[in-house]
């Protein structure tokens, strides 16, 4: 082979090595560099210690929580605000953050079968807690996940264990409705995992254990079902969180994967970011993303105690 056509193969190959080594190359496109990387791993104020959710409020805020049962504030360039710790963790920590439209915080407290509220202050609202009583029955919960809320005020709360499923509660706390169950059918879970909710009110789920994505109405009727095992482009592996932009894509970060990727609504990949590591542009075992108002994704790279910043 002339040396010349050596060289350029072997510029070639070192050039999809380094792409490979920020992220997947799904399209033959190498993945961005991150647009900041920040987090060390400890139990002080501004550290971390294998976060597990986030969410950010419209004053771009981001709140983490971690398995220390802490929640912590940051701005969206990782410098500390404030935080506080839930009432207990000594059963397990919380796994599920989300935003609602009075500004509030709503925990999934999964081991103590609750979803809590609190003000963007830490203050606990009790009167809108709901649950807290393990069980089968109505407003009774196995390991809360998520919760979400609707333009009506109303909630829902997906919850994993012995009964997989999604509660529907009005905006006192009431319960409406429920639907779901243990399995592998279409309208089934295998621990959905976190929920979103979109400007028509579909709420759509993050069935982890079935790698798969489910989109429902208001009253629980399956509107979408995508997803299927694998570590391709297009196949999910444990997919753990969830962000819609609004303008027809989702972003999913897959746990097994240790990657984001990002589809169209109807479940056409256009891309992954991402691949094992501890370098820069590499996660290990993400848990978590949210978008702030620039369009930008903050990702828990969890067992690397740490977030990243990327433009996807």
């Amino acid at each position: 082979m002339p040396k010349l056509r050596l060289h350029a193969l072997l510029l070639h190959c070192f050039l999809i090595l380094l792409g490979l080594a920020v992220g997947c190359v799904p399209h033959g496109d190498r993945s961005e560099a991150p647009d900041l990387v920040w987090g060390l791993r400890g139990i002080s104020s501004g550290r971390f210690q294998k976060p597990r959710a986030i969410a950010v409020d419209d004053a771009d805020r981001l709140y983490i929580v971690d398995m220390t049962a802490r929640i912590q504030v940051f701005d969206v360039d990782g410098t500390y605000l404030h935080g506080w710790h839930t009432p207990e963790s000594a059963n397990g920590r919380p796994s599920g953050l989300t935003i609602d439209r009075q500004g509030r915080l709503l925990v999934a407290d999964t081991h103590y079968y609750q979803m809590l509220v609190y003000d963007s202050e830490g203050n606990e609202i009790p009167e809108a807690k709901i649950g807290g009583t393990m069980g089968h029955g109505p407003g009774e919960f196995g390991f809360v996940t998520d919760a979400v809320e609707d333009s009506q005020g109303n909630y829902y709360v997906a919850e994993y264990g012995d009964f997989d499923r999604i509660q529907k509660f009005s905006p006192e706390g009431e319960y409406l409705l429920e639907w779901g169950g243990p399995g592998e059918e279409p309208g089934q879970f295998r621990r959905p995992q976190n929920l979103a909710i979109d400007a028509e009110d579909r709420i759509w789920v993050v069935d982890a254990c079935n790698h798969r994505v489910q989109v429902f109405d208001t009253e629980g009727m399956l509107l979408d079902c995508w997803g299927s095992e694998g570590s391709e482009p297009g196949k999910l592996y444990y997919p753990y969180d969830l962000v819609l932009d609004g303008k027809g894509h989702i972003y999913i970060c897959e746990y097994g994967n240790h990657r984001i990727q990002k589809f169209t609504l109807d479940g056409n990949s256009l891309g992954c970011w991402g691949s094992q590591g501890r370098e820069s542009g590499q996660l290990n075992n993400p848990w978590a993303l949210a978008r702030d108002s620039q369009g930008r994704l903050h990702v828990l790279d969890s067992n690397n105690h740490r977030v990243q910043r990327i433009i996807f």
